[in-house]
């Protein structure tokens, strides 16, 4: 079971079709849209500061997002891919970004509309990334712009593909498999 937890009264709120892996973290003052996923591993620590994820937004395994406390929040468009083992603390992420695996992004960042944020960046406080810009390096360098209809096509893909990644979690002959290897598993003593 996920861990959901509520902190200093703030009680998190998910919306309507999302998926939460079983080992992931949502604490405290965090607000999702709809039709989100959050994979294994990741951890939403809103206890220090708010954290607002708009609608098909996929985090994936082993993520951290976090803020300062009083100083940063979180806010993240809809249709945005955050990569494998990504961290975000207290940025903005608008629609159509791709925040690649392994990235930092750090406090009061901000990567705009369809942009880019290749695998391994470091995105420095204050930086603004401009709609439509991929940034790669550490700490993170402009590279190029990249074609907005493209970027909005495959952000919105990889976005979609994620929502059908989570539905097989959630379907019924899923959990049937698992609960009879479970039960193979009780009578042959593995």
């Amino acid at each position: 079971m996920p861990i959901i937890k509520p902190v200093r009264g703030f009680v998190p709120k998910i919306g309507k079709e999302c998926f939460i892996a079983d080992n992931a973290a949502i604490i405290g003052d965090v607000t999702m849209g709809d039709q989100c996923s959050i994979w294994f591993g990741t951890v939403l620590r809103g206890d220090v500061n708010t954290i607002t994820i708009g609608n098909r937004v996929n985090i994936q395994d082993g993520s951290v997002l976090h803020t300062l406390y009083e100083k940063s929040t979180i806010e993240i468009g809809d249709d945005v891919s955050i990569g494998h083992n990504v961290v975000i603390h207290g940025a903005k992420i608008h629609d159509y970004a791709l925040i690649g695996m392994g990235a930092i992004v750090m406090d009061d960042a901000e990567v705009g509309e369809g942009a880019l944020v290749a695998a391994g960046s470091v995105v420095l406080s204050r930086t603004k990334i401009g709609a439509h810009e991929m940034w790669a390096g550490a700490p993170a360098k402009f590279i190029k712009m990249v074609e907005p209809e493209k970027a909005k096509e495959m952000n919105i893909k990889i976005a979609r593909n994620y929502l059908m990644y989570s539905r097989w979690f959630t379907d019924d002959a899923t959990t049937e498999l698992a609960e009879n290897a479970l039960e193979v598993k009780a009578e042959t003593g593995e």
